[in-house]
């Protein structure tokens, strides 16, 4: 029964592990981006340059997104499909922003500065949020582990004491 369920399991797990690495990877890459994009490169070229000098399912995903607008596919049809592929919420309301940018006919400079501003302040936000559960996390082994220990090494010796007065 547990060969069963173990590839599904195994599978879910390197899901979650992709998209953490994506949600990770793409303030970084974003910046990468807009430096990019504003140096004056077009935006598919500095699409495949984030993708050439980064690494990971971002760099993949960015890879794809190019191959696929090589044999036809619109840009944003590639880039809608990217945001359907990985469930990342950062990822998909850069790509909204960015199909939305191109028919409103917005700088994509700006775009890209806006977006990766607020993929920062969210990265700090989830950081800040993880950092407030640490101490709730951290209760359970001080509780369990850590004061048995305490107790044992402070109040022992006086045990002992007391029971070999008690005895005499």
């Amino acid at each position: 029964m547990f060969g069963f369920f173990l590839p599904d399991l195994l599978l879910y797990n390197a899901g979650q592990k992709r998209q953490v690495n994506i949600r990770k990877a793409l303030p970084d890459a974003l910046d990468m981006l807009t430096v990019c994009v504003e140096a004056g490169l077009g935006f598919d070229a500095a699409l495949a340059q984030v993708a050439r000098n980064t690494k990971g399912p971002l760099a993949a995903e960015f890879a794809r997104v190019l191959q696929e607008m090589q044999i036809g596919k619109s840009r944003t049809d590639s880039l809608r499909a990217m945001a359907e592929r990985t469930t990342v919420t950062e990822l998909r309301a850069f790509v909204s922003a960015l199909v939305q940018a191109g028919e409103l006919g917005i700088a994509m400079a700006t775009v890209l500065r806006e977006q990766s501003k607020e993929l920062r302040i969210r990265r700090r936000q989830r950081a800040e949020d993880q950092a407030h559960k640490a101490p709730v996390k951290i209760l359970f082994p001080v509780i369990f582990c850590i004061f048995p220990v305490m107790f044992i090494a402070i109040l022992g010796p006086g045990a002992i004491s007391i029971a070999d007065a008690l005895l005499k």
